[in-house]
């Protein structure tokens, strides 16, 4: 329980600047926190997580590392274009419930392999089968309105699907009741692959 008060302490606009001044110092080179056995025992007894972040399964978006965050500081989720279903949605629910995080954060990323593909397939009309015809019918969405002949669709997909995702999360029962008490906060950002940068959306 204490490590849970400790968490709840930290307000969803102090949890978010954690996660921007992480990210400076990681584009600039200059890193806090590195991961080695030592920082993970120093955490195995309790965790005081202050935010959970939610990402693409892409190999070159390594979340801890790009928001310069030590062990036991921020939760991960994981899927294909950063997808929703239930899993993923009782496991931000669970961290803000019971870890007692107070920002969850939504990261979608320039060159999407997810999104691409889904812009090929929406275009083709031509939806894969099976698994991944779940994943990018979970992504179609938000190509609704997007010209897919133009040059920068895939960009405008990706944002469009994080603000999606940011709605969606804002809107379950369990968040938009914290979210109304001040307490929670729910944001989307876009990682640039070639910079490094975060680029956090307007709440507006």
């Amino acid at each position: 329980m204490t490590a849970i008060r400790a968490a709840q302490a930290i307000t969803p606009s102090t949890s978010l600047g954690e996660l921007i001044t992480g990210n400076k110092r990681f584009v600039y080179g200059k890193p806090h926190y590195g991961h080695n056995v030592t920082q993970a025992a120093a955490t195995a007894g309790g965790q005081q997580p202050h935010a959970v972040v939610l990402g693409c399964i892409d190999s070159r978006v390594p979340l801890e590392a790009i928001f310069d965050q030590p062990f036991g500081s921020i939760c991960v989720a994981r899927s294909g274009a950063h997808v929703l279903d239930r899993s993923m949605i009782g496991s931000v629910e669970f961290a803000v419930s019971s870890l007692g995080v107070s920002l969850a954060l939504v990261v979608g990323h320039k060159r999407c392999g997810a999104v691409t593909a889904t812009v090929g397939a929406v275009r083709a009309g031509d939806l894969p089968g099976g698994d991944v015809g779940y994943l990018v019918g979970e992504i179609a969405p938000a190509a609704d309105g997007v010209d897919l002949d133009d040059p920068s669709a895939a960009d405008q997909v990706i944002r469009a699907h994080v603000e999606r995702t940011v709605a969606r999360l804002r809107g379950t029962p369990e968040l938009s009741a914290a979210i109304a008490a001040g307490t929670v906060d729910v944001v989307g950002a876009i990682y640039d692959l070639d910079t490094g940068w975060v680029e956090f959306l307007d709440r507006s």
